[in-house]
């Protein structure tokens, strides 16, 4: 999801990171300050004043990011939850949970762990505004303040995945004892929340709202994303737990022998078999695979001339899979390698192939049937 995040320190064992697109927000909020809420709150400062103020003031929205998702992230190790980590990104922060929560219970707890903690900084950082006063650092704290009651209670809205549709999953999983269903109905809530800010944001702009009005938008079309990405993974892990790599795949695929040409290939075994991906087998050995891809890098003219062992993909970790593993450990390489297939070997003895289709197929049969929806116990 982060592609381009940098590793910044650790805190408590969790790794902090920061996106890119962080600094763009990092830029913004200071030239916001600096230029309209500092001068409007402390008048007589001089510029340089009001950027230092203002870049102190962000690095205090920093810290409390990062002690939000903290709050988080220390939860959920404690109900035995894998953190990847706690990165700072364009709409705020997020802590990278590795599973989903084991019970609603649990699912309450840390959700709702984060907004405890900024209404926590707010209320510290008031009382600290009420004993400074009105000068620079007293106005320093109050902007403070106010910022973590506002993501206090942002993120306490029901919808998911906010803090506060995470809450709401939780009350409904309790209820009803099925998390996909609850994850299903939070979801949808998430997405009119979603519209409704995409709609105000819109009406915003047309209103000369400027910019307040496209960071609503933008802040809708995220939670739209995310809501309905974060069910649609659910759905996809659900219907593959307890599913292997040995009873989806294709056993005894076609293949391709090295010194086969690419003509050869094309003309009497993808072609005339429907196939676009060939494990390339030489004495029983797995060398590698071949795909319509490859032959399009070489020109149709020396297909005739040009043999498979010339061209072949040799065999890579990222290309392959034991019969054994988990077909949702197959669909987090296939979706983290940007390949559609999967040779299935033990070693160098090819098993089969494993396709996108074979487990995209395999869910929405589940989804069908109405199987995919065995929900952890509460």
């Amino acid at each position: 999801m982060f592609s381009h995040s940098i590793r910044l320190f650790d805190l408590f064992g969790f790794e902090i990171r920061i996106d890119a697109s962080w600094l763009l927000i990092a830029a913004l909020i200071v030239w916001s300050l600096s230029s309209g809420y500092f001068p409007q709150v402390l008048p007589g400062l001089d510029p340089t004043g009001y950027l230092i103020l203002s870049v102190v003031a962000m690095l205090g929205l920093f810290g409390s990011l990062i002690l939000h998702e903290l709050a988080h992230s220390l939860v959920a190790r404690r109900y035995g939850l894998g953190v990847g980590g706690i990165t700072l990104f364009l709409f705020g922060g997020v802590a990278q949970l590795e599973d989903e929560p084991q019970s609603a219970a649990s699912e309450f707890w840390i959700a709702i762990a984060g907004p405890a903690m900024s209404f926590a900084l707010a209320g510290a950082f008031g009382l600290i505004a009420l004993v400074a006063g009105d000068g620079v650092a007293g106005m320093l704290v109050a902007y403070l303040a106010s910022i973590n009651l506002i993501l206090a209670v942002f993120n306490l809205v029901p919808a998911f995945p906010l803090d506060g549709g995470r809450v709401l999953r939780a009350w409904l999983w309790n209820r009803s004892g099925d998390m996909l269903e609850a994850t299903r109905k939070a979801s949808t809530a998430g997405t009119v929340f979603a519209l409704f800010l995409m709609g105000l944001g819109l009406f915003s702009v047309m209103s000369g709202g400027g910019i307040g009005g496209v960071w609503m938008g933008l802040i809708g079309l995220f939670v739209l994303n995310a809501s309905r990405g974060t069910y649609q993974h659910l759905v996809t892990q659900t219907s593959l737990r307890g599913v292997r790599v040995s009873e989806l795949m294709t056993s005894n695929p076609y293949c391709a022998q090295p010194d086969m040409t690419l003509a050869d290939v094309a003309d009497h075994v993808m072609l005339a078999h429907g196939v676009s991906f060939l494990p390339v087998v030489e004495n029983g050995v797995l060398l590698g695979h071949v795909d319509t891809a490859l032959m399009r890098a070489v020109p149709r003219a020396e297909w005739t001339r040009t043999a498979v062992g010339d061209v072949f993909a040799p065999l890579d970790d990222s290309t392959m899979i034991a019969a054994h593993a988990p077909a949702a450990e197959a669909l987090d390489k296939l979706a983290g390698g940007g390949q559609r297939k999967l040779l299935v070997a033990d070693g160098r003895r090819l098993q089969g192939v494993l396709s996108v289709r074979d487990l995209m197929g395999h869910i929405s049969v589940m989804q069908e049937l109405g199987r995919g929806v065995g929900s952890p116990p509460r």
